[in-house]
């Protein structure tokens, strides 16, 4: 994703991590924090790093027809034009030649398809790299790969000619020369400057046909591709149809495709769980939600088994509307058990940015103690533990936590300290005005009427709406949770946790008071623990009601339907009571010993009593705004708007509590996923705003433009190519030249440590956690699904025999 488009039509050179960045919707993965690279700690990560059903070509059948879902339809199938996207890099990946291929540790590996050996021939007086290449590699048409297709990319990508409309050309901009070697299947590159990244490389490698004149390279390869060298080959782009058809490649002389054709589907995310619930899709990348689907679906098959199911007597009229969409649950049931959800690690991270380019953020004391008001652990427990994975936060910018090398730096800033968080903006001149405890309805920070309810579609539900429920809880003594009820209760079950987070059909449902901007302050005396467990519990009450709902199959007479109506009025609760804990509207709980049922009623009763008069003279404990010449200090924090964003929300709000505990104000923004990165994130428009990066092979090269020290142009703005904080350091620029050209693995390692530490303490962007790679596939698929950072071999994908 670049910063602007060139007044040409063409867009500037964007250098860093394949110009993506990801905004980070929907539910995000932490990893492990190791500490070093030992060989049972890697072993251990790379474990957890993918999820593909590894099966031996053997195993599968010769034939079929893959159809997989993509984001959309490729921009280009030119990789390096600014417009290519995660679709042409998929293309590219089963069509193209890749020197190097990543393995599941994030390491690059010599592609023995392509390559007989690459190796540095000589480092003295300059870098030499000598690839030589398998004899059998040839194009579709029939030549075969020599040098001169090494020739014409360094050329095309080398940056010397501006009729070759690029989109990066890091690394090509170092090579000296490009030559036939000993043989015609020998190809010599001589670097000006020692490259620490070469096998970057010349992966995907495009045919001469294409590299070789401007026209070729900048419209003739963007809807086509004539010529390929992989085990596939694009058969068609069918812009009409929304696919692009991909098929075996006769002339491939590596082992053969099992399948016979691959269909790329574009299928925006929000469709995903409709073709899976109508079996329309094979593979498709999935958001927490379809998964669940998937999950729920295969309960209710085991449910009917066990004889579980209430059926309506026959004949009744009244029933009728409910039996046909009994009839549509259980077409839909049954196509989604045809799924498995496979999950893996993506190589991707969520930061909290922090824009210093001006305000109280251009100071780094304040920086640093927004960061040490984080609460990372906290953040990564809340979101992660739903899903059982690991939840620990993200100790690298530069490395992800199952990547070979892996080193945690965060000591670097420090940990959360909400003493030298106070400390460091007492420095930076920002006081409170000594009071901790002020009258009830004057708290510095207080929320804004109705902040609280702004995200009340976080899960589908809305408290304030009956729809949601309609059995009285006055019956009951504990306030209406009844954990003995069910013996599927997390806490009584020894499970420990509750089920994953789940959204309701109801699309959008939320108070009015959502479509304005939220106006949201850090509440003292919440508890982000307390607000997870209850989003936990009303996550694991809205799937125990479905699950009744299902087997009551529309008697609304019977015991499922009763239950049914009492989980889902339990989610309400459970869910309302959260969100006045997250808005500070609910005081600490003390006494509750963590028990879900125990959370929710202490909730509820807290919160009846905050909402009713108070005698005069009632204090409540706050902490009081830091203040600055009369001014408090407040943060503008936005964030995307979307229905797929609402984990990241929820993130936000949580981080809001946390800088409300050292006296720092917040006031939450939600914009338009349109406009969200940018009109604000790129613009630099925003004080905190959440955002992810991908994780990348090679750091020294594609993480430099994220963490550059901003340059002034001659026109007088400031370059800022994609570090959007506008936070960098002369040392950190220099750390990155030198790890870039060390040629020595170990001495560049060292040197990407030393600057993941200055990044740290820079404090321009705190990674928080992960995220994961969900990917429903067809049962009967193999080695295809959550890869990790593993690259793809599209030629083992099939069908079990």
């Amino acid at each position: 994703m670049t910063d602007h488009d060139h007044p040409s039509g063409r867009r500037t050179v964007c250098r860093g991590r394949r110009c993506a960045a990801l905004i980070a919707a929907g539910v995000l993965l932490p990893l492990p924090a190791l500490t070093g690279c030992s060989d049972d700690t890697r072993d251990t990560a790379v474990a957890t790093s993918q999820d593909i059903a590894p099966a031996p070509r053997g195993e599968l059948k010769n034939g079929g027809t893959l159809r997989w879902a993509v984001d959309g339809m490729p921009g280009t199938l030119n990789a390096f034009q600014s417009d290519a996207d995660t679709t042409t890099t998929r293309i590219a990946g089963a069509v193209l030649p890749s020197m190097f291929t990543i393995d599941a540790s994030g390491r690059p590996q010599r592609n023995a398809d392509y390559l007989d050996a690459a190796d540095i021939s000589t480092r003295d007086p300059k870098q030499v790299v000598t690839y030589k290449i398998n004899p059998k590699a040839r194009w579709s048409n029939g030549t075969a790969i020599t040098a001169a297709d090494f020739i014409a990319q360094w050329t095309a990508l080398r940056g010397k000619d501006n009729a070759f409309w690029t989109a990066r050309n890091a690394g090509y901009d170092r090579i000296a020369k490009v030559e036939q070697g000993a043989g015609a299947h020998e190809v010599k590159v001589t670097f000006a400057r020692p490259y620490a990244d070469w096998r970057s490389l010349f992966t995907p490698l495009y045919p001469r046909s294409v590299m070789g004149s401007a026209d070729a390279f900048n419209d003739g390869a963007r809807e086509q591709l004539k010529v390929g060298a992989g085990p596939f080959l694009v058969q068609k782009r069918d812009t009409e149809a929304g696919q692009v058809v991909l098929v075996r490649n006769p002339k491939w002389w590596g082992e053969p495709a099992k399948l016979k054709k691959i269909v790329l589907e574009s299928l925006p995310g929000d469709k995903r769980a409709a073709a899976l619930a109508n079996g329309s899709v094979d593979v498709a990348a999935v958001d927490q939600v379809a998964a669940k689907r998937v999950a729920s679906a295969r309960r209710a098959a085991s449910h009917k088994k066990a004889g579980d199911g209430n059926a309506a007597p026959p004949g009744d009229k009244n029933r009728s509307g409910a039996r046909s969409d009994a009839k549509t649950v259980a077409a839909e049931n049954a196509a989604l058990r045809d799924y498995t959800i496979r999950k893996a690690l993506e190589p991707a991270y969520t930061q909290l940015a922090l824009n210093g380019s001006s305000g109280p953020l251009a100071d780094d004391r304040v920086r640093r103690a927004v960061a040490r008001a984080i609460d990372r652990q906290a953040l990564a427990d809340t979101v992660l533990k739903p899903l059982d994975l690991p939840s620990r936060p993200l100790g690298s910018h530069l490395l992800m936590a199952e990547q070979y090398g892996y080193q945690d730096h965060s000591d670097a800033l420090g940990g959360q300290d909400t003493g030298a968080a106070k400390a460091l903006l007492a420095d930076a001149g920002w006081k409170s005005d000594g009071a901790d405890r002020q009258q009830a309805g004057e708290r510095a920070g207080a929320p804004a009427p109705d902040a609280g309810r702004a995200d009340g579609d976080e899960d589908g539900l809305d408290p304030s709406d009956d729809r949601y429920g309609d059995e009285s809880a006055d019956d009951r003594p504990d306030g209406g949770y009844d954990d003995g009820a069910d013996d599927r209760n997390p806490a009584r079950s020894g499970r420990g946790h509750a089920a994953p987070p789940a959204r309701s059909d109801q699309e959008g449902v939320r108070p009015a008071a959502a479509e304005a901007p939220l106006s949201f302050t850090g509440a003292v005396g919440s508890e982000v623990q307390q607000s997870a467990l209850l989003r936990q519990s009303a996550s694991f009450y809205k799937e125990a009601a479905a699950s009744e709902k299902e087997e009551a199959d529309g008697d609304t007479e019977s015991a499922a339907y009763a239950k049914y109506k009492r989980y889902k009025k339990r989610a309400a609760q459970a869910l309302g009571a959260a969100e006045l804990i997250e808005t500070g509207q609910a005081p600490h709980l003390p006494g509750s010993g963590g028990h879900p049922g125990a959370l929710h009623a202490a909730a509820e009763r807290r919160a009846d009593a905050a909402a009713a008069p108070q005698p005069a003279g009632h204090k409540e404990a706050r902490f009081a705004a830091v203040k600055k010449n009369g001014r408090p200090l407040t943060l503008r924090f936005v964030l995307p708007d979307g229905a797929g964003s609402q984990q990241l929300r929820t993130v936000g709000r949580q981080i809001a509590t946390m800088l409300g505990k050292i006296g720092i104000q917040t006031s939450l923004q939600r914009v338009s996923d349109a406009s969200y990165f940018q009109d604000h994130i790129a613009s630099g428009d925003f004080d905190l705003a959440l955002y992810s990066w991908p994780g990348t092979a090679y750091p020294a090269t594609d993480a430099r433009p994220i963490y550059a020290k901003p340059q002034p142009a001659p026109d007088g703005s400031l370059t800022v190519e994609q570090n959007y904080t506008r936070v960098g350091t002369d040392h950190i620029d220099q750390l990155f030249d030198q790890a870039a050209s060390e040629l020595d693995e170990g001495a560049s390692r060292t040197l990407m440590a030393q600057t993941d530490a200055r990044i740290w303490a820079a404090a321009g962007s705190i990674p928080l956690y992960q995220r994961p790679e969900l990917v429903a596939t067809k049962k009967t698929l193999a080695n295809v699904g959550a890869f990790g950072f593993a690259t793809p071999r599209f030629q083992d994908i099939g069908y079990q025999k």
